[in-house]
């Protein structure tokens, strides 16, 4: 019931105005460090950082500093050490849904301030890298590296207006992961400031504990001030396919055929999403398929027995424009196989740059409506193959039968594109769904809608675990050390004591409450024992 507590806290946790938590303890006495950074201790900064994109939980931090320079975060991170209770948390874009990147009292960084600019690396031979900071977006990583030298990264999240020390630490995914893996499995150095102040670089061959660690670590084990991005040549044009399907095994067995294929013929992109039988929603009925814009649903091509719930897989093939001629065939030939309803497929051919920025203009849409400045009781889970039809007949097709406001994503991903030594927790099974509920509240319904579909995520939540799913929540948010060590399983005894080694005072990323200064990971792992 955790969303819920946050719910019934935020009158009192937005009265929490504290510029020393301590009470006792000068923020920081001689004033240096803050002379250094720009820092905010009221107004309209703080008042941003005391919020995220979830809208459901205030915490007010004492200082919204804005660090240029790795040492200007190394530097923040010892001013919260001077004393016993300030912490400091790492905000990018704000994105987060349940206060993750808030620190209450305490200091929370504007990493989109953080330089120096990208920088191309060369690897040897062809192969390059781009070295950006952790505050960068995602889309500004892709126009930087295809507009000055015609490359880009191979994994990317769908919305690319978050930051990549963000994705970084929670996994990053997107259609293309089932091939080339999360954003997690794709850098190869980093450079943390550790919870003791320290500025380090880390690669899977120099402190890869660290680096490991870091990567889906939540922000528990450092900040990211910069990662080394390997780049490939970006391709020119991109092939966007949607096709519709009655029934969700024959949707499953489509999409899990498809993204375990490892020829060179396989789509380059790979999702799927759940939608309405049902003309009237605008947001996730029929409308929500066809494109281009303009494009006609057929109803008549779907079954008079289908039921309240359909599925399109949406697919991807790069070209360039040696290959356009042919790309018709191709793509003819490579569809043949689906069981898809014939009738009910949809194609527009984009470039590169547009098809990865499609979901800037469900943005756009969102800010126009007002929807985009509500709450949003977000729900991501990653769920095991050997489940998601038990989910699909309950979850889909009863709990939310009538549509959650927004997109309701569903697709396989591989667990061998995983690197077991990261931090991040998926499910046991080599396949594996992610089912991201991504609810978007209206702005005249109320705190009422919000509640009800937090406790409509607790329900589905509660169902998971009553069923002993093999299930993770993605990007996850607990209250208690129980949920976290559930969350984390055998696993859970090197998380604590990677977060006694790289942050032994629980300094970082207090808004995780996975740890606290109070009780330490020391502590936890004493407990543990």
């Amino acid at each position: 019931m955790m969303m819920i507590a946050y719910l019934e806290r935020q009158q009192q946790q937005q009265q929490q105005q504290r510029l020393v938590p301590d009470g006792d303890v000068e923020l920081d006495p001689d004033h240096s460090i803050l002379r250094a950074l720009d820092s905010d201790a009221t107004g309209d900064a703080v008042a941003a950082a005391a919020r995220d994109f979830g809208g459901m939980v205030f915490l007010q931090p004492a200082r919204f500093l804005r660090p240029s320079t790795a040492d200007d975060v190394a530097g923040a991170v010892v001013l919260a050490s001077r004393s016993s209770s300030l912490t400091v948390a790492a905000r990018g874009n704000g994105h987060s849904v349940c206060g993750q990147a808030m620190a209450d009292g305490g200091i929370v960084l504007d990493m989109r301030t953080l330089g120096p600019p990208m920088e191309i690396v060369r690897c040897g031979g062809t192969a390059a890298a781009v070295d950006v900071p952790g505050g960068a977006l995602w889309a500004e990583v892709l126009s930087w590296a295809v507009r000055n030298h015609g490359m880009a990264p191979v994994s990317w999240t769908d919305y690319l207006g978050l930051t990549v020390g963000g994705t970084l630490s929670n996994g990053g995914i997107s259609g293309q992961a089932f091939r080339h893996g999360p954003q997690v499995a794709n850098v190869t150095e980093l450079e943390v400031v550790t919870g003791d102040g320290e500025r380090l670089v880390c690669s899977p061959s120099s402190a890869s504990d660290l680096f490991f660690a870091v990567l889906g670590g939540l922000g528990q084990f450092g900040v990211v001030t910069r990662a080394r991005i390997p780049l490939v040549p970006a391709p020119k044009m991109v092939r966007w396919i949607r096709v519709v399907y009655g029934a969700f095994d024959e949707y499953a067995r489509d999409a899990e055929w498809l993204v375990t294929r490892d020829d060179s013929a396989a789509f380059d992109y790979v999702e799927g999403f759940v939608f309405r039988n049902d003309a009237s929603d605008p947001v996730s009925g029929w409308s929500s398929v066809p494109i281009p814009p303009g494009s006609a649903f057929d109803p008549a091509r779907i079954p008079a027995d289908s039921s309240p719930i359909l599925y399109c897989l949406e697919l991807a093939l790069h070209y360039d424009h040696t290959q356009a001629d042919n790309v018709d065939e191709r793509v003819k030939e490579m569809l043949r196989p689906l069981r898809y309803l014939r009738g009910l497929e949809f194609a527009a051919d984009v470039s590169y740059l547009e098809f990865l920025s499609r979901v800037g203009r469900v943005e756009e849409e969102a800010r126009a409506s007002g929807t985009w400045a509500t709450p949003h009781p977000w729900l991501n889970l990653l769920v095991s193959s050997s489940d998601i039809a038990d989910f699909d007949s309950t979850v889909f097709k009863r709990v939310l039968s009538r549509g959650i406001g927004g997109p309701m994503l569903v697709y396989p991903l591989r667990r061998s594109k995983w690197d077991e030594r990261m931090s991040v927790a998926v499910p046991d099974g080599e396949l594996f769904y992610l089912v991201a509920l991504l609810r978007f509240v209206t702005p005249h319904a109320g705190e009422a809608a919000v509640k009800e579909a937090v406790e409509q995520n607790q329900e589905i939540l509660s169902h998971c675990r009553n069923k002993g799913y093999d299930f993770k929540v993605y990007i996850p948010h607990y209250e208690s050390e129980a949920d976290w060590a559930r969350h984390f399983d055998g696993d859970w005894t090197r998380f604590v004591e990677r977060k006694r080694r790289y942050d032994p005072m629980a300094i970082l990323s207090p808004g995780q409450a996975i740890f606290s200064r109070a009780r330490p990971p020391a502590a936890v792992a004493a407990s543990a024992s």
